[in-house]
């Protein structure tokens, strides 16, 4: 949910293009923002549509299977980790802004944090706790600290996040009693309004800050990095893969062959209200140190946030190296990068137009492919006729609007 910068007073809002997202991809870092990481944004989306509206795991086959697998947990994760990066574009990519200029952007962010703290409690008291919106205000919040940093120390953070916060969950968790967490919600008011709380926020929810902050601090890292530099592609291409190869390679020799397992299996929506991760606070069964070992989709596990993390790495990195090296690919793909550049508006949108239609929201009970690609393909034509007329997004504008006041911050 990046932005661009807002057109000079007096004149007339211009059309978006891949040019305009783009800044410089061959030459040097860019200074907006990049097309590949728009691209990847889109296809965070087109993940999410998946798990939510498309066919369950049990009820697919072949490549479809796989395709449905990969979106399951991949694509939350993938928001979250482009959520760091979009953090780095507000906050100064290659170098933090400083003095005024880096209160502003510190202002810019915190009312960012509270504007989707708000809409992501509206919206969960009409969808329930799939949604992911309030989280990223508590993100957003406990990321302000860390915008100064460099790639290296924030990359070693979220390394140290990555190994410890699992286990501390799941401790956490295991002390966490039911009864407890009925008296904590007692006194919560936003318990008392959605199904989301400050207990989910933080640690019981289906996106815990507690382990998904590993997420957002690994996207800040590579935010840091100079992504137009081949030998920087590369180098993050070779980490990605590596990340991926090893947690995942390394759970399966330790846990055995259901390791992988995806939640989604059996019928059973990964975004569905039944919580099955030790972030995820449920207490309808106990859950086993052994787990901790298994890297699933949702499983919140170190394996399951290192895993996840090389995923997003090479999405994001093949993103930026796609429409690097071949420019030709930029024009077909600008109704997809359309998408990427009004994603809250494509995210809340799909929750709305399920509603109309009496799709449940967050529950893929479908078995037909054809609803997925239905909202897919609305989604790429609305971008692109909305892209035409205006630089942003519906939600992308008010939200842009709404940090207008930190423009006066000296």
């Amino acid at each position: 949910m990046t932005q661009i910068q807002p057109p000079q007073e007096n004149s007339p809002p211009r059309p978006r293009t891949s040019t305009d997202s783009v800044g410089k991809l061959s030459g040097g870092p860019s200074t907006g923002r990049l097309v590949g990481v728009d691209l990847a944004r889109a296809l965070a989306v087109f993940g999410m549509y998946i798990v939510h509206i498309g066919p369950p795991l049990s009820a697919t086959d072949g490549v479809a299977r796989w395709v449905r697998y990969l979106a399951d947990g991949h694509s939350s994760v993938l928001f979250a980790t482009l959520a760091g990066f979009s953090l780095m574009l507000i906050a100064g990519r290659r170098e933090p802004k400083a003095g005024p200029a880096g209160r502003r952007a510190k202002a810019r962010i915190a009312i960012r944090a509270a504007v989707l703290l708000a809409l992501g409690t509206v919206l969960a008291m009409e969808y329930g706790g799939v949604i992911i919106l309030g989280f990223y205000g508590v993100y957003f919040l406990l990321a302000l600290p860390l915008l100064r940093l460099s790639a290296k120390t924030l990359a070693i953070l979220a390394a140290g996040l990555a190994l410890a916060t699992p286990q501390l969950a799941f401790v956490l968790n295991s002390l966490l009693s039911e009864s407890v967490q009925q008296s904590i919600d007692a006194y919560d008011p936003l318990k008392k309004i959605s199904e989301v709380g400050v207990l989910d926020l933080l640690l019981t929810g289906f996106y815990p800050t507690i382990t998904w902050m590993s997420f957002v601090v690994a996207g800040m890292a590579l935010a840091r990095l100079d992504l137009s530099a081949v030998s920087v592609q590369r180098r993050s291409a070779a980490l990605g893969a590596a990340l991926t190869v090893g947690a995942y390679g390394l759970s399966l020799l330790l846990a055995g062959t259901d390791a992988l397992r995806s939640m989604a299996e059996g019928g059973k929506s990964s975004a569905g209200s039944e919580a099955a991760s030790f972030g995820s606070g449920s207490f309808e069964t106990q859950r086993s140190a052994s787990e901790l070992l298994s890297a699933g989709p949702h499983s919140g596990t170190t394996f399951d946030i290192v895993g996840s993390v090389g995923v997003a790495v090479l999405v994001i990195v093949g993103g930026t190296v796609l429409m690097d090296r071949l420019p030709r690919l930029r024009r077909p793909a600008k109704p997809v990068i359309a998408v990427g550049t009004m994603s809250l508006t494509a995210y809340v949108g799909h929750f709305v137009v399920q509603s109309m239609v009496g799709i449940p929201a967050g529950e893929s009970s479908q078995e037909s492919w054809v609803p997925v690609l239905t909202f897919v393909l609305g989604a790429i034509v609305f971008a692109t006729v909305w892209s035409r007329f205006f630089r942003r997004g519906p939600l992308e504008a008010l939200l842009n609007a709404a940090t207008k006041p930190a423009k006066h911050i000296r």
